[in-house]
């Protein structure tokens, strides 16, 4: 691994909140992420599963983590499994974890090899009422490749048919949503970088630059910083901006354009979360700027929100509200239509048509419920923008939230946002 791992006593923490979570005479199961097949004999980098890593702290393949506190036998009450090494795997593949090392790292006594699971499993299934099987439910994902947790739940439930069985995410989201102090620090430190590599890419944008070109300049800064891109990065010039989720990064940036950059470090698998827009010539035009201070202004207002007590609908509606008149001002839309619109579908969503902010930590889309309402130590992205298509211009500013009880504290407070700023960074490379 290229980051040092947090203390035991966080994953001991974590493991303690989950487990008082949990039902009596029950047992839960935590599985890693597959390594996902590329073509041939080749795999896609691997990336653990964020529950596991929550509770663990392990970030290897084919482990396994078992909970059953109320199990009478304390070699069971909570377990490690590990792929067991042998000189082949290290020779082609590198020396995998030690039982050593993982009870160092994840503060688990009782670690053993994959192999001992299906033993371990019979005994406390036999003895637990229910069990708790982890799946991925987050609201925005629709899984079409089936997980090494869903082959798992399919397995046991025809091994065990008539346990009750219980979800684990639901209090995995819960308690992944309240961020802790070694989190944030962690959050904090890729936030830090990625304000590297905005200032790094601010010395090369130049017109005739390639969009590649720049997130190259992107990649080596985050590496360099033992860190690796959040989410595939965003280098959208001219009208690719109005595309959300651009990222063929192919295109040359020409002078006049305004360039969309939505990027993050991670470090340590915590994410951070950046969007922001500059100049290719280094100065934006009266227009450009029109525009970049009315996302500008609603991305004051919307981060003003980020308080405990809101809930994000109607967080997100407030904003919409205060869109409007933006885009009013800007000529976008007329404010006789927008008195008579649909409320259920409003006008401005021609213009801005996506969420203002989301849970951000282990996954840049983190876990959490939408539907309960804000509190101290969640952490949110809020990033409104307007896409015009007509004109080839979009620009969504972005910064990463974090709430506390004496309001919204910004973590890339440090990293240039105003028109002004952009233009002076452009221009001095700084």
């Amino acid at each position: 691994m290229r980051y040092e791992s947090l203390p035991q006593s966080f994953y001991k923490e974590n493991r303690e909140r989950f487990k008082k979570q949990m039902k009596s005479r029950s047992v839960a199961i935590f599985h890693s992420n597959d390594e996902m097949p590329k073509n041939a004999d080749g795999t896609f980098l691997f990336r653990q599963n964020n529950d596991l890593f929550y509770l663990t702290g392990i970030d290897q393949e084919e482990s396994v983590l078992l909970l059953s506190p109320d199990f009478p036998d304390p070699k069971y009450k909570e377990v490690l499994f590990l792929r067991e090494t042998n000189e082949k795997i290290a020779v082609w593949e590198g020396q995998k974890l030690t039982k050593e090392e993982a009870i160092r790292i994840s503060g688990i006594e009782k670690v053993y090899w994959l192999s001992e699971l299906p033993t371990a499993l019979r005994w406390v299934c036999c003895q637990s009422e229910n069990i708790y099987l982890n799946s991925n439910e987050h609201f925005r994902a629709f899984p079409v490749v089936e997980s090494r947790e869903a082959r798992f739940t399919r397995e046991l439930k025809n091994s065990y048919p008539l346990h009750h069985y219980e979800r684990s995410s639901p209090i995995m989201h819960r308690l992944r949503s309240l961020k802790q102090k070694p989190e944030i620090d962690r959050i904090r430190y890729a936030c830090s970088i990625t304000e590297k590599g905005f200032r790094r890419i601010a010395q090369f944008i130049i017109p005739g630059i390639m969009e590649y070109e720049i997130e190259a300049e992107l990649t080596h800064e985050f590496i360099r910083h033992r860190c690796t891109h959040a989410y595939a990065p965003i280098i959208a010039s001219g009208s690719s901006a109005c595309v959300l989720h651009y990222i063929d990064n192919n295109k040359s940036c020409k002078e006049g354009e305004v360039i969309l950059l939505d990027f993050g470090a991670e470090f340590g698998n915590y994410a951070s979360d950046l969007t922001r827009c500059v100049p290719v010539s280094g100065t934006f035009t009266t227009r450009q700027r029109q525009v970049y201070n009315a996302v500008l202004k609603v991305m004051k207002a919307a981060t003003a929100m980020l308080v405990p007590g809101n809930l994000l609908e109607d967080y997100h509606k407030e904003v919409g509200k205060i869109m409007e008149k933006e885009l009013i001002a800007l000529g976008l839309l007329k404010k006789d239509e927008v008195e008579k619109q649909n409320e259920d579908d409003p006008l401005y969503k021609k213009y801005f048509m996506h969420g203002t902010s989301h849970f951000l930590g282990l996954d840049v889309h983190d876990v959490g419920n939408r539907y309960l309402k804000f509190e101290e130590n969640m952490i949110f992205t809020c990033e409104p923008g307007i896409y015009i298509k007509e004109e080839n211009l979009g620009i969504r500013l972005e910064n990463d939230i974090l709430i506390t009880k004496n309001g919204p504290v910004n973590l890339m407070e440090n990293i240039p946002v105003e028109a002004e700023e952009i233009e002076g960074m452009m221009k001095k490379g700084l």
